[in-house]
Parts: structure tokens; C-alpha cells; sequence
């Protein structure tokens, strides 16, 4: 595992934790630095004064709590494992002026996005409250708390519209799936019913070739029977002249 990466929350000198080390200690006491580290000190400066059991046990305090509000970061570089504590020394205006240039410099070289959703954006102004309730604290640790307290409700606020976002993401999905499956079926109704209008249609077309052969055979056997009649009629009305004629000659010859 690398080391952590640059932050915007000020830590302290790394600590070397080993067996000889209680890592569950509020604060470990540094076995190692880095060369770098012993290259930039100046000169040793002067042991410091004694301090009073109040002034120890008020710095003592502040130093768990500030390890309660933001836990120490641990990493492994080869076989030895490290861990920073956030820094307890006091903040001066200074220190603020120039956390917010290297906040403006950081949005800048990650190429975060001004407007809208920039997750970038939203972790390094995450770190810069953090650097601000680890300032705050060290002055006063209720202020600290408290601001605490505002952090955890707007990370929650926060994951709470992330996890109703999800939620809609997942329920647009599943209604899109639900239309493209709808959609499938109506259109394998709509295919089936135009086959079937086509079986129709084409039922149709035989019935009405049916008929209309129907109608030219009985059209033709209509002129037919109308021909016999006709024919049968010329011959009845021949019979019946003959016949007259005949009864005609009968009278006038007994005459």
C-alpha cells in the first residue's frame, strides 16, 4: 500500500508502529522520521518549560478528541506500518490565508469543476472543513464538536440524496426495461394481428371468386332455361295454330 496522498488537513510527524508501539494509544509516540524531515530542522531549539499539570492534561484532552473527530490515517510502505495523527499545534491567520490559497491552487491542478455535481470539488472542500473543525477544535474542543455534529448532518443529508438518486436511477431503469418489454409485445401483437388480417383478406379474396364464379354459372343457367322456355313457348304456340288450323278446315268442310 502507498502512502496516503497530500491532504488539505494538516498531520503530524508519521509514527513507525511496531510491537513496542500500542496502536491503540490516543497518541503514539514517534519512533522514525523521514531524512527529509531531519534535513529541514534548524538548529535544536531549547528543551521547553515545564508545564503546569493543567496546561498537560487540557492539551492531552484536546489531542483525543481530535483523534475521536478525525481518525489517524495508517499505510504500509515495505514490511513497517505507519500512522499520522492530525496535527495539534495551534492555527494563526496565517495558517487560514493560506489554506484557502492551497484550496483554490488544489481545484485548479485536479481541474475540478465551479458549477455543479464535481466530486473532486466536493472532497477537497471536505478536507478543507475538516483542516477548519481541526483549527476551531484545538482552540475551543465544544466549537470543534459542534461543527462536528454540522459535518456528520450535511454528509448524511448528502447520502441521503445520493441513495434517492440511486433509488430513481434504478426505477427509471426498471420502467425502461418494463416499456422495451411492453413494447416487444405490442409489437408481436401488432405483427400477429396483420398476418391475421392478411389470412383475412385473402379468405376474402377466395369468397369473392367463389361468388362471382357462382353468379357466372347461375347467370348462365338462368339464359338457358330462359332459351327452353322460349323455345318450348314457339313450339305450343306453332301446336296451337296447327291445330286451329285444322279444326278450322274440320268446320268448313262440314259446312
Amino acid at each position: 500500500m502507498i502512502p496516503p496522498a497530500d491532504s488539505l488537513l494538516k498531520y503530524g510527524n508519521p509514527v513507525l508502529i511496531n510491537k513496542c508501539t500500542d496502536p491503540k494509544s490516543p497518541r503514539a509516540r514517534p519512533l522514525r522520521v523521514s531524512h527529509q524531515q531531519l534535513g529541514d530542522s534548524g538548529p535544536v531549539p531549547p528543551p521547553p518549560k515545564p508545564k503546569s499539570p493543567s496546561a498537560e492534561a487540557t492539551r492531552q484532552q484536546c489531542e483525543e478528541i481530535l483523534d475521536v473527530i478525525l481518525p489517524p490515517r495508517e499505510w504500509t510502505e515495505g514490511n513497517e506500518c505507519w500512522m499520522q495523527h492530525v496535527s495539534s499545534a495551534p492555527c494563526t491567520r496565517a495558517d487560514v490565508i493560506n489554506l484557502e490559497e492551497l484550496l483554490d491552487a488544489k481545484i485548479q491542478q485536479r481541474q475540478a469543476r465551479i458549477t455543479g455535481i464535481c466530486p473532486i470539488r466536493q472532497e477537497l472542500h471536505s478536507q478543507c472543513f475538516d483542516e477548519l473543525i481541526r483549527q476551531v477544535t484545538i482552540n475551543c474542543a465544544e466549537r470543534g464538536l459542534l461543527l462536528l455534529r454540522v459535518r456528520d448532518e450535511i454528509q448524511m443529508t448528502l447520502a441521503a440524496y445520493q441513495a434517492l438518486y440511486e433509488s430513481s436511477v434504478a426505477f427509471g431503469i426498471r420502467k425502461v426495461l418494463q416499456g422495451e418489454n411492453g413494447k416487444n409485445d405490442m409489437e408481436k401483437r401488432v405483427e400477429n394481428l396483420e398476418n391475421e388480417v392478411k389470412d383475412l383478406k385473402k379468405q376474402l379474396n377466395e369468397e369473392k371468386a367463389k361468388c362471382e364464379i357462382l353468379e357466372k354459372r347461375e347467370a348462365e343457367k338462368r339464359l338457358l332455361e330462359e332459351r327452353k322456355h322460349i323455345e318450348a313457348t314457339h313450339l305450343l304456340k306453332r301446336t296451337n295454330e296447327q291445330l286451329k288450323a285444322q279444326i278450322e278446315q274440320i268446320i268448313a268442310s262440314k259446312r
